[in-house]
């Protein structure tokens, strides 16, 4: 088309923090399922490597994008409907643990700031940005899914940050899907514990718990989640999941301490 713009014959989603981890393994799933999907994340290089993996399936756009700037996830958004005229899917996936191990007492206030900014703030960015193109476009709606985590029911010892901000995520996402109804928005979570990705590598060396222990702890494969938000994106717009959790089967959450 004259203004860029290409023809729809796939659903379109936005998949923040598709680099690495959780977020490339979700973008695959969803490129494989037909679905075409924007790449967004703050590494340009490792973007390139989840749309290269992709195969050979149409590309993926990539947009380097920090979840965190606003006038960065406008202009993010401002792509996704010129190149394609409508959003479907938000997945909210771009986080930041912050620096482990470190106690309450010692977390430097930029640290805690970078992760507030990030897991919170660019979650509501990005979520913002979402409702405006899902409720102007024709069909109108769509759906938001919000990455959690356990920890927005049990924390880990220092994490206070990373804790928090999930804490808040939930609140986001039931408010999100409460204003969402009137533009016909869906909005569900996902709470991942323990899949294997790079951000979990420590897990299998030993993590602290509540008891002060160092323990070694379980994985799942990262795909599990991947093809649970599969699951969940998947669904017609008036049937929605509103919390799901994915953990690795024996990982200590049930019981945690």
């Amino acid at each position: 088309m004259s203004d860029g713009r290409v023809s729809v014959v796939s659903k379109v989603a936005v998949v923040t923090g598709a680099g690495s981890g959780i977020g490339r393994a979700v973008a695959l799933e969803l490129l494989e399922a037909g679905w075409s999907v924007v790449l967004a994340g703050r590494r340009e290089e490792a973007l390139a490597e989840t749309a290269r993996l992709a195969g050979g399936g149409p590309p993926a756009p990539v947009v380097p994008t920090d979840v965190a700037d606003p006038a960065r996830v406008d202009a993010l958004f401002a792509a996704v409907r010129k190149r394609f005229g409508r959003l479907d899917l938000l997945f909210n996936n771009a986080g930041s643990f912050g620096p482990r191990g470190v106690p309450l007492e010692d977390l430097a206030y930029e640290d805690w700031r970078s992760v507030v900014d990030t897991n919170l703030t660019g979650a509501f960015l990005c979520a913002q940005a979402a409702f405006r193109l899902m409720r102007d476009q024709e069909p109108r709606g769509g759906r938001i899914i919000n990455n959690g985590s356990v920890s927005a029911h049990a924390p880990r010892p220092d994490s206070v940050a990373y804790t928090a901000t999930k804490h808040a995520v939930t609140g986001l996402t039931k408010s999100l899907s409460l204003d969402g109804r009137r533009y016909d928005i869906a909005c569900g979570q996902i709470d991942v514990g323990n899949a294997a990705t790079e951000m979990t590598e420590r897990m299998s060396a030993g993590v602290p718990q509540a008891s002060g222990e160092l323990v070694a702890e379980p994985v799942m494969d990262v795909a599990d989640v991947a093809r649970t938000v599969r699951h969940m994106a998947s669904l017609p717009l008036a049937a929605n999941v509103q919390f799901a959790t994915v953990m690795a089967t024996a990982m200590p959450y049930i019981g945690r301490g």
